[in-house]
């Protein structure tokens, strides 16, 4: 019997910026959310990263609300999460974040064989309308491609 792992990409990250750092962190999460994520019931396309108070804070992510949930549910779904990363990922984190023109964003959130959730985050700049197009044509290249054989 094999077990379902979640592994939810934003797209919409890729699209819009290039990818230059990935890294894994941790996420502090409540049981009623991590129903609700497990039932599929999440959309990170408008989700954001900034550093606070040398902490990693995701914000703009929505988890659902869980329906089974009695008394401890969460109830604001687009809550600022804290995410957990090493001092030392954090402190490189920040200062490329600090350049001009770097962003931090989600780009998917998996669960590993422990069964705990995970957020990799990319650390990179964003593309410009021609690069958008660009990997649009590519994109449309690899279907006809792949079509024809």
């Amino acid at each position: 019997m094999s077990i379902k792992r979640i592994d939810i990409s934003n797209k919409k990250a890729t699209f819009n910026f290039h990818v230059e750092q990935k890294y894994t962190c941790g996420m502090q999460l409540t049981g009623s959310e991590v129903k609700s994520i497990r039932a599929g019931n999440i959309n990170m396309a408008d989700s954001y990263i900034r550093i606070e108070s040398k902490q990693l804070i995701l914000f703009h992510m929505h988890i659902g609300l869980f329906r089974n949930a009695l008394f401890n549910a969460h109830v604001e779904p687009m809550r600022p999460r804290t995410l957990l990363a090493t001092k030392k990922e954090l402190a490189r984190i920040d200062a490329k974040a600090k350049t001009k023109g770097y962003a931090i964003f989600p780009i998917r959130l998996f669960e590993n064989e422990r069964g705990i959730f995970k957020l990799e985050i990319g650390l990179g700049q964003g593309k410009k309308l021609y690069d958008k197009r660009e990997d649009l044509k590519q994109k449309d290249i690899k279907r006809q491609i792949k079509e024809i054989l």
